[in-house]
């Protein structure tokens, strides 16, 4: 995430975004800076306006994409009718940990996926 992070400062400060200057940020705030991760990250955003990447970010709501996946369950599960409560009972007791997954995995996407 701090190589995203070292773009969006030099893009706020009106720097060019390019190995160097990452590097260069990188290496000042104490990474162990990974040339293939820096290289990686140039190449990603060569063709991307970072202004507007980050102006969409911002008008989309926390959960946009799982707030569609959620109604499109909730549409399913009426149908399914009186059954669905006696899930929820027999389910209630186990801790649901498919939404942190969920999570880590609506993070991953994008820019996220070539940083780990």
């Amino acid at each position: 995430m701090e190589y995203v992070y070292a773009a969006l400062i030099l893009n706020e400060t009106g720097e060019e975004i390019n190995e160097d200057n990452i590097t260069g940020v990188l290496e000042a705030a104490g990474v162990d800076v990974e040339e293939s991760r820096v290289k990686a990250l140039v190449a990603a955003l060569e063709d991307v306006d970072i202004d507007e990447a980050v102006a969409e970010a911002a008008a989309v709501p926390a959960g946009g994409a799982a707030a569609g996946g959620a109604a499109g369950g909730d549409e399913s599960a009426d149908e399914g009718g009186d059954d669905e409560d006696e899930d929820v009972e027999e389910t209630s007791d186990v801790p649901d940990t498919s939404d942190d997954d969920e999570d880590e995995e609506a993070s991953g996407e994008g820019l996220g996926d070539l940083f780990g």
